[in-house]
């Protein structure tokens, strides 16, 4: 279990985390979404202990990060797939983090089998596509079997089968009794991926709640109706009349807000109209997030002028990466800036931060 209370983090004069209260349960995913700069992974960052909160205080398995004995057994985080020693191999990266936490060499193949990597288990990590280099920090984050996890856009880099593998990984280790916090820019997915959802925008929570009643509470009633093309205009005027609001839809039929589909049926019955689809709609998760956010996006490009398809990318850093007053960099070394040596003699971090980030 995650649980956030009035969590703070000041940078100079801005708060990029503004009281922040919130619990991200066991058995199952939580959603945490918000515009970029909203503060998702400075909180991310303060619930692994990499940033110390300005005021309030956030818990991971009841105590703070920085107190877990054995923080790869309790926590499995990927925060940025590319911090990772380019001239290691998958499987050495691996086990450096196996041994140094005292976890059994046979796990590394257990995670590489889970996270499909065992054909490139010899491959030095700098030779990774994204999508391979996003699988091993899958991999690193549950070498430890913990019991949380904390994954900042973890889909990112992935194929259509890996986001298909992915979304059924999460959802079996959340009904396996484990917590799992996800950030994604990718509604969608997410959609169909979360059961509860935690919004922010700048820094401060907007929803808490399930997904279901997230999108039931925010979706006005509406129905896409279909009627034949000669009597389009009569069951517009029979809907109106009733106070519904009609208009047509870009890919064919009316869209009617403020009746029911029982409501729009019997009044095309009482006109003697014909109905070739009638069809209860809610507002998407992208739909909905998109108004609710839409005054805290705080970076803000210009539509390009003519038509085109509604698109938005979802790769790369830059799709979750804080921007403050100062670098939101990731750290490398853990909390007392301790060193230890891995299998291959290299320097590396201390395992109780270094790991969350591989």
């Amino acid at each position: 279990m995650i649980e956030a209370r009035e969590l703070t983090k000041e940078y100079g004069g801005r708060t990029a985390v503004d009281a922040l209260t919130f619990t991200a349960r066991p058995g199952r995913v939580t959603g945490f979404l918000g515009p970029n700069g909203a503060g998702k992974s400075t909180t991310m960052r303060l619930v692994l202990g990499l940033d110390a909160p300005t005021r309030g205080s956030v818990a991971v398995a009841g105590t703070r990060y920085g107190r877990l004995a054995a923080p790869l057994r309790e926590v499995g985080a990927l925060l940025d797939a590319r911090a990772v020693h380019g001239g290691r191999t998958v499987r050495r990266h691996l086990l450096g983090l196996a041994r140094s936490n005292a976890l059994p060499a046979r796990r590394v193949d257990e995670v590489l089998g889970t996270v499909g990597l065992e054909a490139v288990a010899d491959r030095r990590a700098k030779g990774l596509s994204l999508g391979m280099a996003q699988r091993l920090g899958i991999a690193a984050a549950l070498l430890g079997d913990p019991g949380v996890l904390v994954l900042d856009e973890p889909v990112n880099g992935l194929d259509t089968e890996g986001i298909r593998w992915i979304r059924t990984l999460l959802t079996s280790l959340a009904a396996e009794g484990r917590t799992v916090f996800l950030s994604s820019h990718l509604m969608s997915e997410l959609e169909r991926t979360a059961d509860h959802l935690v919004v922010i925008g700048r820094g401060r929570l907007l929803a808490d709640t399930s997904m279901a009643e997230f999108i039931d509470r925010h979706s006005p009633e509406s129905v896409l109706l279909r009627v034949p093309d000669g009597e389009t205009a009569r069951m517009r005027a029979a809907l109106e009349a009733l106070g519904a609001v009609v208009r047509p839809e870009d890919r064919g039929g009316l869209r009617v807000t403020g009746a029911s589909a029982g409501a729009v049926g019997e009044t095309a019955r009482t006109h003697g109209l014909a109905v070739h689809e009638l069809t209860p709609r809610r507002s998407s998760l992208e739909e909905i997030f998109t108004a609710m956010t839409r005054e805290d996006v705080e970076y803000r490009g210009d539509a390009p002028s003519g038509p085109g398809p509604d698109t938005h990318t979802d790769t790369g850093r830059d799709a979750y990466t804080h921007t403050g007053p100062g670098p939101d960099t990731h750290a490398h070394t853990g909390p007392d800036g301790g060193t230890g040596t891995d299998p291959d003699g290299g320097a590396r971090a201390r395992t109780d931060t270094r790991e969350l980030l591989t």
